[in-house]
């Protein structure tokens, strides 16, 4: 006789509102405009202008005629000014004294690429070789000149002779600025590249998804799903959630059609100093105040009083509470979204405030997102969704959020220092090599113990690598 047994077991499951939040973290500022539009026309009961709440805080002091027409002859006055959210941490504020910031509204895609390159790229070569490959993207952010002649291009037009390896090491660099999949040669090696930077709870989905780009990316474009799942060795429901990874991906990162502006070229946070200190504001440019429509309140109110045996009656309440309730939970997860956003950018900003002040790359701390997430008491993957393809602009110029996170090196002195000041000192050695003579890695390490910093002789390898730096024996070539 077969016997029977219970089995007990835990899942974790997300709301339907927990997953809304988690995808409008991840979207930058410049694409918050389009998804509220997009919900806007969904759900009838979602519209925009202010809530009666937000009018009980302004008090008396406006009626709903006086500050619309005040909205109105402001927005014919500056055309494209700072309002969006009224609430916590909007960059918009009528009292505030304008003054000027090295903030370009909306710089082309190309010149933000040339503005990150600096945070990959180190010597005076690389540089020249970024540009060039740059300049050669097309629209959609694809590099489909090839590289031979990139090295052409660079012999002919500014006399710089290289090879085929040097800019393929550079366009590896170009291939990490943001967005994800810029510098791509083709479909696939577009989405690798994205899958790589990804961070997403499911490690196991998206490890079946980098599989199935980098492995079987013929298998997987003619749609050969039942061979996938022998060659992967996994159950439809796992290839499912990788297949479903891949297609939320973005195919052009550089955007469509001629002009069109990659998504991170607009800040989403204003970091400014004001009298010696520092105000941190989440741009809220372009994004509407929300409220729930008060004429589908009444219309529930209104069905809610009929018959409701009748069918139409009860399916009509059914619908119109649903969009109630979606437009309620949409207009929380947006609060959310800012809360969250800006608690973290505040954390950010604690943590390197000095370089906040002066702009010195050198003040710089080693800093990691599970700190972050820490002091703000949220999960590791919610910073990692918060600093995603989200950027910053402070007096001294743009910079991404990943910009600021590091890992950390000790100095016998027992301070800390980031992984990135001490790419900066093995950059100063090598650069002030003897005539003749160019360090090894062995004597590289060395050389940075005797400046007090223990590094092994593969991390001293692994850090010239990324600076672009070529062995010993190949720069005693170059000389």
């Amino acid at each position: 006789m077969q016997g029977l047994s219970i089995n007990l077991s835990q899942q974790q499951r997300l709301s339907p509102q927990q997953i809304q939040l988690i995808k409008l973290l991840q979207i930058p500022t410049a694409e918050l405009a389009a998804r509220i539009e997009a919900e806007l026309e969904e759900n009838p009961a979602l519209e925009e202008g202010i809530s009666e709440e937000r009018l009980e805080e302004m008090g008396d002091r406006e009626t709903v005629e006086d500050l619309a027409n005040e909205e109105m002859a402001i927005d014919d006055y500056l055309q494209d000014d700072y309002a969006g959210y009224k609430m916590a941490g909007d960059s918009y504020d009528p009292n505030e004294e304008m003054r000027e910031r090295p903030m370009p509204t909306v710089p082309s895609a190309e010149e933000f690429l040339l503005m990150q390159i600096g945070f990959v790229i180190i010597n005076e070569r690389e540089r020249i070789i970024a540009e060039q490959l740059i300049g050669s993207l097309e629209d959609d952010g694809y590099l489909r000149r090839n590289i031979e002649s990139i090295v052409n291009d660079l012999a002919f037009t500014v006399g710089f002779e290289t090879d085929y390896q040097e800019v393929e090491a550079v366009l590896l660099k170009v291939q990490q600025l943001d967005p994800a999949g810029i510098g791509a040669r083709d479909l696939q090696e577009c989405l690798s590249i994205q899958l790589h930077r990804k961070h997403i709870a499911d490690d196991q989905a998206l490890q079946v998804a980098i599989r199935l780009i980098d492995q079987y990316f013929d298998d997987f474009s003619k749609r050969h799903y039942s061979q996938l799942q022998q060659k992967l060795s996994i159950d439809e429901a796992l290839l499912k959630k990788a297949i479903q990874i891949i297609t939320h991906l973005n195919p052009k990162p550089g955007g469509s059609e001629a002009g069109e502006v990659a998504p991170f070229l607009q800040p989403d946070f204003i970091v400014s100093q004001s009298d010696g200190k520092l105000d941190i504001k989440l741009n809220g440019k372009n994004a509407p105040e929300l409220r729930v429509s008060k004429s589908f309140q009444e219309m529930l109110q209104t069905y809610s009083k009929g018959d409701k045996q009748q069918k139409e009656v009860k399916e009509a309440v059914t619908f119109i509470k649903h969009k109630l309730d979606s437009a309620s939970w949409f207009i929380q997860a947006i609060q959310q979204r800012q809360g969250t956003l800006l608690k973290t950018m505040e954390s950010i900003v604690a943590q390197q405030y000095e370089f906040f002040l002066s702009g010195d790359e050198a003040k710089l701390k080693p800093l990691r997102m599970k700190e972050i997430a820490e002091v703000i008491e949220m999960d590791i993957s919610t910073v990692s969704r918060v600093v995603s393809a989200k950027s910053v602009q402070t007096d001294f110029g743009m910079y991404p959020l990943k910009y600021f996170f590091s890992e950390g090196i000790t100095h016998e002195s027992g301070e800390d220092f980031s992984t990135r000041e001490v790419k900066n000192i093995l950059r100063e050695l090598i650069e002030q090599e003897p005539a003749g003579h160019a360090y090894s890695d062995e004597e590289l390490e060395g050389l940075l113990a005797e400046k007090g910093f223990v590094v092994k002789r593969r991390t001293v390898a692994k850090y010239r690598e990324q600076l672009g730096i070529p062995v010993a024996r190949l720069r005693r070539k170059m000389e």
